[in-house]
């Protein structure tokens, strides 16, 4: 069974191992390298909406929320990320904390989730847009990773909660 909780600081060597597996995938992100500590992950990041999946009490998986902008106008809208460790794929842990994400995004005032996603990436496409997201549009060769350029697809998904007076 696999259980969500909230990140913490003394999770983060296992969040760091899992990130690090899927930028080895070259398929998840235009990072070559994880965060180095706690302090400069978690300067990024939300408070709230971290996340990490435990099953038999090991992190297969985690989830977090980036603001797109110190702008006030875009104060409801964030980032997501979401990875899941090499050997835990396939097991419903994405949709797991896909789930509570939108839940704590929710609670927290968050009315616009979006995702850049690379095109290859189809596990992460239909993980989202099983959630509701939407494809809004495809950024042409919008980075250059390991000397390859890379589309990227946006995606967004509008709270029906928040936002809508």
């Amino acid at each position: 069974m696999v259980e969500i909780l909230p990140l913490t600081p003394e999770r983060w060597e296992d969040v760091r191992r899992i990130h690090a597996e899927g930028i080895a995938t070259g398929e998840a992100t235009f990072e070559t390298e994880p965060a180095s500590d706690w302090e400069e992950w978690s300067a990024g990041h939300f408070e709230y909406g971290r996340l990490v999946a435990l099953h038999d009490d090991r992190v297969v998986g985690w989830a977090a929320l980036t603001p797109v902008s110190d702008r006030c106008v875009y104060a409801g809208v964030a980032e997501v990320s979401i990875y899941i460790g090499a050997d835990s794929r396939g097991m419903g842990v994405g949709s797991k904390l896909m789930q509570r994400l939108i839940e704590e995004s929710e609670e927290n005032g968050i009315w616009t989730l979006q995702a850049g996603v690379f095109p290859e990436n189809s596990v992460s496409i239909i993980l989202h847009e099983k959630f509701g997201f939407r494809l809004i549009g495809r950024r042409e060769r919008l980075g250059k990773l390991k000397g390859r350029w890379h589309d990227v697809l946006l995606l967004e998904r509008r709270s029906e909660r928040v936002g809508v007076d």
